[in-house]
């Protein structure tokens, strides 16, 4: 009976091979997950409580009715009062949800088009104080 010899060279690729093919399969079925639960498409940024866009602490978000769609049009005192919903460099927009050039050169997120504000009287998670505010400023909502 003859011996069949193999090449050492075979022996050693196949296992690597094997080892980053399951690893390329790993990372891509992982890279889709973003720790968003089933709202993949919400900035890290952005949350729903009870049934509003909240900032990460929990604070509402708004929309302003004097904005064109994908431009603020507050800025200045406004801003001071009612601060934008800032985008932080590379983060990038999916769904339902935009990154908008502001006059001053920053980003700031967008949802369906209307830039997102907080209201700085707002002192807790919860607080709608601003919610038709002069009848221009609403709750932003999914």
């Amino acid at each position: 009976m003859a011996l069949t010899r193999r090449n050492p060279a075979v022996s050693l690729i196949r296992p690597a091979a094997l080892a980053i093919g399951c690893t390329s399969l790993l990372l891509a079925a992982c890279s889709g997950m973003g720790g968003m639960g089933s709202s993949g498409s919400m900035p890290p940024t952005v949350k729903v409580t009870n049934g509003v866009l909240t900032d990460p602490q929990g604070l509402t978000l708004y929309t302003f009715d004097r904005d064109a769609e994908g431009k603020s049009a507050c800025n200045g005192q406004c801003a001071a009062n009612w601060p934008p919903l800032m985008a932080a460099p590379g983060t990038s927009p999916s769904g339902s949800y935009s990154i908008i050039g502001r006059d001053d050169g920053s980003k700031q997120w967008a949802y369906k088009g209307k830039p997102l504000y907080r209201f700085a009287r707002d002192a807790k998670p919860g607080d709608k104080t601003g919610d038709n505010f002069n009848n221009v400023w609403h709750v932003a909502a999914p």
